[in-house]
């Protein structure tokens, strides 16, 4: 078949950065079009028989993150769309089995739509019915058939789910909403077969980006090898000793004595918590009031994600916490916690220490205090204790529940994505851990991750074991260098504004590689001001990326083990939050390895142009 003989070669020349990059640049990518633009430019090389490297490397990139989706997710896409005479943006690609189905499951409980769910033997391993139900708030009917077609008389969405061992030509002739295609270990292929459900399409894309991830570049490659040389796909399991290594190793590094769990990416982890903590407040609560307390200009995705789990379930409500420019984090807590008692609601807080993207550390001893006050409920019994969710991905070198640490007395959970220091940017994964108060917790949140399916693959805890044991010495050595570069700036460029850990802090072993620039501006109005210091952002970073091309990166990550990563979080990690409550600053990250020279030369040429 020629779309198969043309994959053939394009697997043959496939750039390496494909399989193995994690971000990629801003600058050269166009949110609006995301996968379209791709996939326009990649038809039109497979239209004229291009496969060679050099072309391949020259398209656009796909997506801004990896986790969201890549070039093998759109071409794997593509691929399928193709064979079955489809759409490609009806298709998209998971690694989750679980997940799609949430998703249309979602979409329909807002839509207060029915779902049908047809199958042949058995659900993936991981759907449990009883908690979907109970816990996501999800209502669905199953059917368990050997042949898999729709119900004409259900008026309703049917899902139809195809098991790993069937062929993917069962997908030509079945006649449902949606198919999903599962692939043990590997994850799963969604498609909209019915197209008067494209609406469907973003609200799925959008659970891809906060919930899970694409199906990870390597087992995109795994099924498109099948396909062209139509060999039995491999479903290799995670191999123990790196998942047990990779347990330790984080124990270790957080002093911690729970078991860690271990996620696809640090909102897979997020997204276990919220739900492990939701299904133990209904529980242990019943009726009462779930509020998740969350900074609202915190990273987009932590926001968003919180008040999508707002939307579909009863009692659960997002309570802004105000924690940066003028406002302190501990006073903040202390004002919220006093409300909540006296509403007798359950309080969870989701907070990063150090901030995003102004890099504040709170008082701890003052914060340990506010998290251990006694409150009372309106008719005067002892209120409910909150959980402190901590977002420790700036400086996860930093001990926050080992014996009499500021965590250690009050029942607190940390995370950190695994997309930055812990694997240095070679993949998403990303965990959690938890003080010996939250062991039954963590029990619920490790439930909710195996339910959707988001655990870390094989892949991602092999990188993990081969990257942790040198985390905290590549921390420093980028402290180091992150330090010099905000000195070198201070005495270069005195007005600015530096936002940075101070020296008492990083004898505390807070020793965070980014900081953020708020750069001098002028005009006679604030709106003028505003927009000069915005085109002066966009005028540094620019600088940088083309004069420095090896090394600097438009880009919203940091952590990697080399380089210089420049974004703007109003326009990147803060794209879904409230316009008010962005900031149009500069944030710089500095890896351990960087020609630092260099960056202060540009930055030189910088400040002499303004």
């Amino acid at each position: 078949m020629k779309i198969l003989n043309y994959l053939t070669s394009v697997l043959e020349n496939l750039p390496s950065d494909w399989l193995y990059s994690t971000t990629h640049r801003l600058d050269i990518y166009n949110e609006r079009l995301a996968k379209k633009e791709f996939l326009e430019q990649f038809n039109e090389l497979y239209n004229n028989k291009n496969s060679s490297e050099s072309s391949l490397k020259k398209l656009p990139t796909a997506y801004d993150y990896i986790r969201l989706g890549h070039p093998l997710s759109c071409i794997l896409e593509w691929t399928i769309a193709n064979l079955f005479d489809k759409k490609s943006q009806n298709v998209i690609s998971f690694s989750s089995q679980t997940i799609p189905i949430l998703a249309i499951l979602r979409a329909n409980l807002l839509d207060n739509k029915k779902t049908q769910i047809i199958y042949s033997g058995s659900l993936p391993p991981f759907f449990d019915e009883y908690t979907i139900r109970e816990v996501y708030g999800y209502e669905f009917e199953l059917v368990n058939a050997d042949k898999l077609s729709k119900n004409t008389d259900f008026e309703g969405i049917t899902i139809t789910i195809i098991q790993n061992d069937k062929s993917e030509n069962h997908l030509k002739d079945l006649d449902s909403d949606f198919i999903i295609k599962t692939y043990l270990n590997l994850g799963s292929i969604l498609i909209v077969s019915n197209e008067t459900n494209n609406h469907y399409n973003k609200k799925i894309q959008h659970v891809r980006r906060r919930e899970t991830i694409a199906m990870t570049p390597i087992n995109c490659h795994l099924i498109l090898k099948s396909l062209v040389d139509g060999s039995h796909l491999s479903f290799s399991n995670v191999d123990q000793i790196n998942k047990t290594t990779v347990q330790d190793l984080i124990s270790n590094i957080t002093n911690t004595k729970s078991k860690p769990i271990v996620g696809s990416s640090g909102l897979s982890i997020q997204y276990a918590i919220m739900m492990g903590l939701i299904e133990d407040a209904k529980e242990n609560y019943k009726e009462k009031p779930i509020k998740f307390i969350v900074p609202p200009n915190c990273y987009g995705g932590t926001n968003d994600q919180a008040r999508r789990v707002a939307d579909c379930i009863k009692n659960v409500e997002i309570v802004d916490l105000p924690v940066d420019r003028n406002n302190d984090m501990v006073k903040s807590i202390d004002l919220i916690l006093d409300t909540i008692a006296y509403e007798d609601a359950i309080p969870y807080i989701i907070a990063e220490i150090p901030t995003n993207p102004r890099v504040e550390v709170p008082d701890l001893p003052s914060l340990k205090t506010v998290l251990e006050k006694k409150r009372t409920t309106a008719s005067g019994t002892i209120a409910n204790d909150a959980v402190f969710i901590l977002d420790q991905t700036f400086c996860p070198n930093v001990h926050f529940f080992g014996d009499d640490e500021v965590l250690s007395s009050v029942r607190a959970i940390s995370y950190a994505s695994g997309s930055k220091f812990p694997s240095g940017g070679l993949c998403t994964a990303g965990y959690c851990v938890g003080n010996e108060m939250t062991t039954l917790l963590l029990s619920k949140i490790e439930k909710h991750l195996l339910l959707c399916d988001n655990e870390a693959t094989a892949e991602q805890y092999k990188i993990l074991a081969n990257q942790l044991p040198s985390m905290n010495n590549r921390i420093d050595k980028a402290y180091d260098n992150t330090l010099e570069f905000v000195n070198f700036i201070s005495k270069n460029l005195p007005d600015a504004k530096i936002n940075f850990v101070t020296d008492e802090l990083a004898l505390l072993s807070f020793k965070p590689s980014v900081f953020s620039l708020d750069l001098p501006t002028k005009g006679e109005t604030d709106e003028e001001r505003e927009k000069y210091k915005r085109k002066l952002n966009l005028r540094l970073i620019n600088l940088m990326i083309t004069q420095i091309p090896n090394e600097s990166k438009f880009c919203v990550s940091y952590g990697q083990l080399r380089g210089c990563y420049w974004t703007i979080p109003a326009t990147s990690t803060q794209g879904t939050t409230k316009e008010g409550d962005k900031d149009y600053i500069v944030r710089v990250s500095v890896s351990p390895s960087v020609n630092l020279a260099l960056h202060k030369e540009v930055f030189l040429e910088f400040v002499a142009e303004i």
